[in-house]
């Protein structure tokens, strides 16, 4: 939305300007509001108006009164000469009647944010997005075998192993237990990718979305079937091509895990595990098995595919193996600006996504200046416990070269890591769990490039 004409919307919470000067204006002007600053400035002279004008030159001020309707048209013809020139050729939506309503809605033909695809995912547009809620057709996705087409009238979850009574529910009956909605994050566990300086956001940490999910807790399921003491890990099955398993501690499904089946208040997407998947808030996503169709509960962990040969991985100089490392920590992502912008001098917000699957973000920092001094950023309430948490920061650019960074403080008090002290941690041959700060530079000609340096070693 452009920043409205009148006076009282002027400042959006930035610094107010100084009557002497208009260099501290909170956005570079715009050109709408100045064609109509414009129109009123133009003299008005005190010329009788029946005095023969016509041959005013066209360089000089004119030397008649303007009547009320030639100031509306003239002002309704400076603004329309502002838009792009398709916008020009556009028949007015005053003069004829608009669609009626259909069946299903679609977003405006000029809004056309999408998913970067590739064999195996497909990547959130984050700087599409606006607030902390992903709508479900651009939630990211990743699979391991494909997206399979399951019957709803034909799905079944078997949970059995240490429990009293082995059960098979349809569908139907878990959607007649006590039905639970939550807001969390979903991140996949590679969610890094270092590319090249022209590289989206999306493309840089894209497989992370957050939704409303709906379901029932998974303690429910385990009292209805009378889950044994002595359980302390239970496997989650998929109905995939690639049977995805996941060895998930027991505390998990106690805590806060669910099997949902809808989403933002309609039922899953396809790619996102319908009829219903396994949701385990915070913790990284490959353990969330979707299209789920065993539980099994047991007194040790599984030891599968996916948690030895996949989701492990060699840390230190030792060669030690790090496994079961479920929990996404702290991180955070400026989504605007970044590329492709170019910037204007003047006022501008910083803004950005931060998350920690620990719970709550209690502070995001900023940096203009490659990190040799930090501010902190608002949060945008309300800020949930594992959840995406908006943040945004004013910030006034004058020319010259930049380095804009954030990162992120959960309630536990870990702070999101540079890539130096990550790699430090991990060793070279980290792969997963990347969560380093990362920054957009900006050029003298305004240009912002992703900060792919400060991430090679």
């Amino acid at each position: 939305m452009r920043p409205s004409c009148s006076r009282s919307n002027r400042n959006n919470g930035f610094p107010r300007p100084t009557r002497s000067s208009t260099r501290s204006a909170p956005f570079p002007p715009d050109p709408q509001c100045e064609a109509v600053r414009s129109i009123r400035r133009r003299p008005v002279p005190t010329t009788p108006a029946d005095t023969d004008n016509t041959s005013v030159s066209k360089n000089s001020p004119p030397t008649s009164r303007l009547s009320r309707r030639e100031l509306i048209a003239g002002t309704l013809g400076a603004v329309a000469a502002a838009p792009l020139a398709a916008q020009q050729q556009a028949v007015e939506t005053t003069r004829r009647p608009g669609r009626g309503p259909n069946e299903l809605d679609q977003r405006s033909p000029f809004v056309t944010p999408r998913r970067d695809p590739s064999p195996t995912s497909s990547r959130t547009p984050l700087q599409d997005l606006q607030g902390t809620i992903t709508p479900a057709d651009l939630h990211f996705e990743r699979h391991h075998g494909g997206v399979p087409e399951i019957d709803p009238d034909r799905y079944e979850l078997l949970v059995h192993g240490m429990v009293d009574r082995p059960t098979v529910f349809t569908l139907a009956d878990l959607k007649r237990f006590p039905a639970v909605s939550r807001i969390c994050f979903l991140e996949c566990s590679g969610n890094l990718r270092r590319g090249s300086a022209e590289t989206l956001p999306q493309m840089v940490c894209g497989l992370t979305s957050q939704t409303e999910w709906t379901g029932v807790m998974l303690s429910t399921v385990l009292n209805e079937v009378g889950a044994h003491r002595g359980a302390t890990w239970f496997l989650a099955e998929g109905q995939d091509a690639a049977v995805m398993t996941r060895s998930v501690p027991i505390d998990k499904a106690y805590d806060d895990a669910m099997i949902v089946y809808a989403q933002n208040g309609d039922a899953l997407m396809p790619g996102n595990g319908y009829p219903a998947r396994l949701l385990l808030p915070g913790w990284e996503g490959n353990a969330s098995v979707k299209w789920l169709r065993r539980i099994e509960l047991s007194d040790r962990s599984f030891m599968t595919r996916e948690e030895t040969s996949r989701y492990s991985e060699p840390v230190g100089e030792e060669g030690q193996i790090r496994q079961f490392s479920f929990v996404m920590d702290a991180r955070s992502i400026i989504t605007e600006p970044a590329y492709p912008t170019t910037l204007e001098p003047g006022w501008h917000e910083i803004r950005g996504l931060a998350w920690s699957g620990r719970g709550l973000i209690t502070r995001v920092e900023v940096s203009v200046d490659g990190g040799a001094n930090w501010d902190g950023a608002e949060l945008q309430a309300p800020v949930l416990p594992k959840a995406h948490a908006r943040f945004r920061h004013p910030w006034h650019w004058e020319g010259g070269t930049a380095e804009i960074m954030s990162r992120a403080t959960d309630e536990t008090g870990y702070v999101q890591p540079s890539w130096e002290a990550l790699r430090t941690a991990r060793g070279p041959r980290t792969r997963y769990h990347q969560n380093p700060v990362t920054s957009w530079t900006v050029g003298d000609d305004g240009r912002v490039l992703f900060g792919v340096e400060r991430l090679r070693s």
